[in-house]
């Protein structure tokens, strides 16, 4: 069984930096602190939680704060709640699930009850009523969103405004005049969630760049809202010639409805979606996608955590850049269209 003395030896450091490292008490040098992390990585050692716990009167409990409620993509949050645990556990630190509806109440009486490390929220509105109770906290915090007003909080997230600039780009150099962007479902709008906020941003930016000729309708995450929407859009706008779409669930319906409504897809219709790789992929016609890195972002998350709590800077934003892969769903605007 691998020692802390086996560890100080390998790193060539005192047994006692190495407890050091471990339990953040005391400043090392980022140098120092590699060594030791390294050797603790090549030796295979595991602390023991308990003891370290104790020895840096911390709990090695990360609180979550995930949201459950209508509108909210549920895939994709438990892939980067999965991330977040696995990522903890790699850092022998555990993580306590907070549901939205225990509020701010739940969130400070966690922390103020020592029960957790640090807190991690997802879900972030761009005027979020959480944000004082953040900043006043005396636990680290890390944001999975970005509100409108950052100063002061750490965040990270896709950087959705720019997602929403690529997909324009991309029908744009197509030949595509009229663009329509299919949101999330009305409530996510109406609650002004980042992100669903930052893709309309972006679209309608690169829109007026290119000078195009664009719309946004939300839509319910049903196969029958699909129908009924796509419906609506070629009655009101013979002249649409492409969507991008911001709604996972629907991503499906939607191609099935205008195949339906007898438009060949790229040919007449060209999609672009917001959706994980495996969603796009799946379809009859697969779709380009700038996919959502939810196991990145909630590593990435956990990381900015465990550096605040060893008190290393970490930067306010971090922003993951997209990425659009093009598919069969995409093609230049036909002429006469």
């Amino acid at each position: 069984m691998v020692k802390i003395a086996d560890v100080a030896r390998h790193a060539g450091v005192s047994p006692s930096t190495v407890s050091y490292v471990l339990s953040g008490k005391r400043s090392i040098s980022e140098e120092t602190r590699r060594r030791v992390e390294s050797s603790i990585r090549e030796l295979g050692y595991r602390p023991h939680a308990g003891a370290r716990a104790l020895a840096s009167s911390r709990s090695n409990v990360l609180a979550l704060v995930m949201p459950l409620r209508t509108g909210v993509g549920v895939p994709v949050v438990m892939q980067i709640a999965i991330s977040v645990v696995t990522t903890a556990r790699g850092h022998d630190h555990d993580v306590l699930l907070l549901t939205q509806e225990e509020g701010d109440e739940g969130v400070r009486r966690v922390a103020d009850s020592a029960l957790v490390d640090a807190v991690i929220v997802m879900d972030v509105q761009m005027h979020d009523e959480r944000l004082p109770m953040l900043r006043s906290l005396d636990r680290p915090s890390v944001l999975i969103g970005f509100p409108e007003e950052a100063a002061g909080l750490t965040c990270i997230d896709l950087d959705f405004r720019a997602a929403g600039e690529l997909c324009v780009d991309h029908l744009a150099g197509l030949g595509h005049q009229r663009v329509g962007l299919i949101g999330s479902p009305p409530e996510v709008y109406e609650r002004e969630t980042g992100y669903a906020q930052r893709v309309a941003d972006g679209f309608f930016a690169a829109a007026r760049r290119h000078e195009l000729t664009v719309t946004l309708d939300p839509c319910e995450s049903t196969a029958e809202a699909a129908r009924e929407l796509a419906a609506r859009l070629l009655r009101e706008h013979p002249d649409l010639t492409a969507v991008v779409v911001h709604n996972e669930p629907i991503v499906e319906p939607l191609e099935a409805a205008f195949k339906a409504a007898g438009l060949r897809v790229p040919e007449d219709m060209s999609i672009v979606a917001i959706c994980p790789d495996e969603v796009a992929e799946r379809l009859p016609t697969p779709v380009s996608s700038i996919a959502m890195p939810a196991a990145e972002l909630g590593e990435q998350a956990v990381e900015l955590i465990m550096a605040k709590l060893g008190d290393r800077d970490v930067p306010d934003a971090t922003l993951l850049p997209p990425r659009l892969t093009p598919r069969a769903s995409t093609a230049p605007r036909r002429t006469g269209a």
